[in-house]
């Protein structure tokens, strides 16, 4: 997608929202529940920032976990099915679109280019579930421990001031 008018039409929902359920993180795009919310109000400059932090997160899982990933047949096999990504999407994004197609259909394994077999697949998927949301709630906690900080010194700054 070469159109910047395209971004606000691409959203990172997985169609499987936990954060109406109350998780401060959803299980399924692993956005914070405030991004999830306020989504469609957001500028495409705050929803880039968003998707690089997501795509930061695929990048750092994925690409340790499909070591013998072949980028350009990835890219191809998800181009091939039609699914639709930002031009400047990660190299942990295309290999995610990929393993979950071969999640919901393992016989796509061997033409993904993610150098698996289809045997393979449920267990990377289980471990890469696993590992993403602890990262996305680890990096959630820390924005929280950060903005908690920065409120906490203001307030310092300000009952100095008085």
């Amino acid at each position: 997608m070469s159109s910047d008018r395209r971004i606000p039409s691409l959203t990172p929902c997985a169609g499987r929202c936990s954060t109406v359920f109350g998780d401060l993180v959803c299980r399924g795009c692993r956005r914070f529940n405030h991004e999830v919310i306020q989504w469609n109000t957001y500028s495409p400059e705050q929803r880039l920032a968003v998707w690089r932090r997501l795509d930061a997160q695929l990048d750092q899982i994925l690409v340790p976990l499909l070591p013998n990933a072949n980028l350009q047949h990835v890219e191809g096999f998800i181009h091939s099915r039609h699914i639709r990504i930002l031009d400047s999407a990660s190299t942990g994004r295309k290999l995610y679109h990929a393993l979950k197609l071969c999640e919901k259909n393992k016989q796509l394994a061997h033409d993904s280019g993610l150098g698996v077999v289809d045997q393979q697949v449920k267990p990377i998927w289980e471990e890469f579930e696993r590992r993403v949301l602890a990262l996305a709630k680890a990096s959630y906690e820390l924005a929280w421990l950060r903005a908690d900080g920065i409120s906490y010194n203001l307030m310092r700054l300000l009952d100095d001031e008085d």
